[in-house]
């Protein structure tokens, strides 16, 4: 089966969040699962400043690490999705930042032909801000988010400044997450150029 120029439509859902966290993306078949990753962490947006797993069966894909790995993982920069999704996987799981544990759940929603004038990967929607970063999880999430909603909490101040002076959990920020897929997108543009231009005869 070939993967050139065919797309995956993902949607991504951060469990546990209500009301769920979530994005759909479109992202090609031979992006790898470290190059889903990224993505990952653009459409949230997260700042990918902690390990991360994918679950595919009774698979693990991640960067090799020897205080994580062991016999049963394979490398995430090798494994390209289309490969990873043959025999009919429609669901996988990703987890982001082992402390935090960050679990999302990844559903194939469509595999087609990519549309030549598209960029991609591309963010197509989504709800709700991701938690920040190093917040405590779910627990430390909900916990976050009872404070801020309470204006005379003595702990208020002191969060929004940690998390960078505001937090609108309802707020999705397009521009920002958009700026970060297009520059995926770009470098994967340049990346197909410099390859076929590798490919070319010598003159």
């Amino acid at each position: 089966m070939s993967y050139v120029d065919r797309i995956a439509r993902l949607r991504i859902v951060l469990d546990d969040t209500e009301p769920a966290v979530w994005r759909t993306v479109e992202v090609p078949l031979t992006i790898s699962l470290k190059g889903l990753h990224e993505v990952i962490q653009a459409a949230m947006p997260f700042e990918d400043c902690h390990l991360f797993a994918f679950r595919v069966g009774e698979l693990r894909y991640a960067v090799p690490d020897t205080n994580w790995s062991g016999r049963e993982t394979r490398s995430a920069t090798s494994a390209k999705l289309g490969a990873v999704l043959e025999g009919g996987v429609r669901q996988f799981a990703y987890t982001y930042d082992f402390g935090d544990g960050w679990q999302h759940t990844i559903t194939v929603e469509e595999v087609r032909p990519a549309d030549p004038a598209v960029e991609y990967p591309r963010l197509l929607e989504g709800e709700r801000r991701a938690p920040p970063e190093d917040v405590g999880g779910t627990f430390g999430f909900d916990e976050f988010l009872e404070i801020l909603s309470k204006p005379r909490h003595r702990e208020r101040k002191s969060l929004l400044e940690w998390c960078g002076g505001t937090f609108e959990p309802e707020m999705l920020d397009r521009a920002t997450i958009e700026a970060r897929m297009e520059k995926l997108a770009r470098r994967r543009t340049l990346g197909k150029a410099g390859f076929a231009k590798s490919r070319l005869p010598p003159q």
